[in-house]
């Protein structure tokens, strides 16, 4: 995880659209870190935990590793474990940290409009109980990424494009939140947990010997297991996702292909450029002037 923050200036165009995102962003908190680092944010969203704050918009906040606790007008003190997301309401007091001893990792996103003031009012999502226990789901940690990585590039559209991103991350609170997944067996949801590692992992070779450690899993178990629901071997995976990810950022951003060979994790551009070729038939260099 890389720590991204940004908030975006709102215009009448913005507001017209009747849904914008006002913020989006990462954090890696370390055990026994000061939170919030209040110079990272603007002072409407600075705040201590013992003043706490108001804000004037909705955000999703998630979880993805440690845990914290979360306090607001409408609920009592709730522990935030990973795999955890949760709805901040505007004019609604509130405050959250993670625990000194484990720290954690978010991701979040800020938003407001017509719409989302429609869909709360219908009590689609409620002040009362903003928690929504998603595990360590990968499709909602592609989400987030997807929305940093677009208002990173910031190409024309960008914003109606992070606007259906959150609408996207909103629908799937709903279906979690409303129609719970059926129960799966103890080995498919580590193989889960081992994909949902893999992904926050995509900006780094891993060491799967270390990952496994936090899965209750021998290792010779994991690769077969992994290898039997997935069709691939975990290195392969993440190998795939890599050079997923590198394909993405040729397609919408100008960074140079060794600005993307480095955010993908590879140390040399020849060794990126060739297994980019083997993987795509073309080296990403000609994959981008294919794409302009």
């Amino acid at each position: 995880m890389e720590n991204y923050v940004k908030y975006l200036n709102i215009s009448s165009l913005e507001k017209d659209w009747g849904f914008y995102v006002t913020t989006v962003g990462s954090a890696r908190v370390g055990p026994n870190k000061n939170y919030p680092n209040n110079r990272e944010h603007p002072i409407d969203h600075s705040f201590t935990w013992d003043k706490g704050r108001i804000l004037d918009g909705y955000y999703i906040v998630f979880i993805t590793k440690g845990e914290g606790i979360l306090e607001s007008a409408k609920t009592k003190p709730c522990n935030v474990r990973a795999g955890t997301c949760f709805l901040l309401f505007p004019g609604v007091w509130h405050r959250y940290k993670p625990h000194p001893h484990s720290g954690w990792e978010e991701y979040w996103v800020g938003f407001n409009g017509a719409y989302p003031n429609e869909l709360m009012q219908k009590d689609i999502f409620s002040t009362g109980n903003p928690f929504i226990e998603v595990g360590m789901s990968e499709e909602l940690l592609q989400l987030f990424r997807n929305l940093i990585s677009h208002v990173i590039s910031a190409e024309a559209g960008y914003r109606q494009i992070i606007t259906g991103i959150t609408l996207q991350i909103l629908g799937l609170l709903n279906t979690v939140s409303k129609y719970r997944t059926f129960e799966v067996d103890h080995q498919s949801k580590l193989i889960s947990k081992a994909k949902f590692l893999l992904q926050e992992s995509i900006e780094n070779p891993i060491n799967l010997e270390e990952m496994v450690k936090e899965l209750p899993m021998g290792y010779s178990k994991f690769r077969k297991s992994f290898k039997a629901i997935t069709g691939v071997s975990p290195n392969q995976y993440h190998l795939d996702l890599r050079l997923d990810k590198a394909k993405e950022l040729l397609s919408s951003t100008n960074l140079t292909i060794n600005e993307i060979a480095y955010k993908t994790g590879f140390g040399s551009i020849f060794y990126f450029s060739r297994l980019f070729k083997k993987k795509n038939g073309r080296s990403p260099k000609a994959f981008r002037m294919k794409k302009n």
